[in-house]
């Protein structure tokens, strides 16, 4: 599926329940309404589709990087994430994402759940992650 040019323009996510499962791969197994509401891609779209069809491109690498070495591990991770949505404009947000396990206790998939993020605190976050673009490039 082809992503969108970003738009520079904000969408703020309201805090509600926004939810997405993926494999071990980041394939997206399900989504709720919530998630279709706020990316705009409908449930059949994203189903199937790398969760990465959402990452703005002035995320860091390094910093999904870190999230992938602690949740292979099966540990939980949260951080900010800027996200693109359908339309190209962005939205910001605080993912925690849980490893889904099976019987034995190996990972399966992977819960993610998003929360609003601290507006006071977003200024700091995108310094630093404008800081590890610069490394990356």
């Amino acid at each position: 599926m082809k992503r969108p040019a970003p738009v520079n323009e904000e969408v703020l996510f309201d805090g509600r329940s926004l939810i997405s499962e993926t494999d071990t791969k980041g394939i997206i197994t399900f989504v709720n309404r919530k998630f279709t509401e706020m990316t705009l891609y409908s449930k059949e779209e994203a189903i199937g589709q790398p969760h990465s069809l959402l990452r703005h491109p002035d995320m860091p690498k390094a910093a999904f990087a870190g999230m992938w070495k602690i949740i292979e591990s099966g540990k939980t991770w949260e951080g900010y994430v800027k996200n693109l949505r359908k339309d190209g404009k962005y939205y910001w947000v605080v993912v925690n994402i849980v490893p889904k396990l099976d019987i034995e206790g190996g990972v399966v998939g992977y819960i993610a759940s998003r929360k609003m993020p601290d507006r006071s605190r977003l200024k700091t976050i995108i310094n630093q992650y404008q800081q590890m673009i610069e490394e990356e490039n």
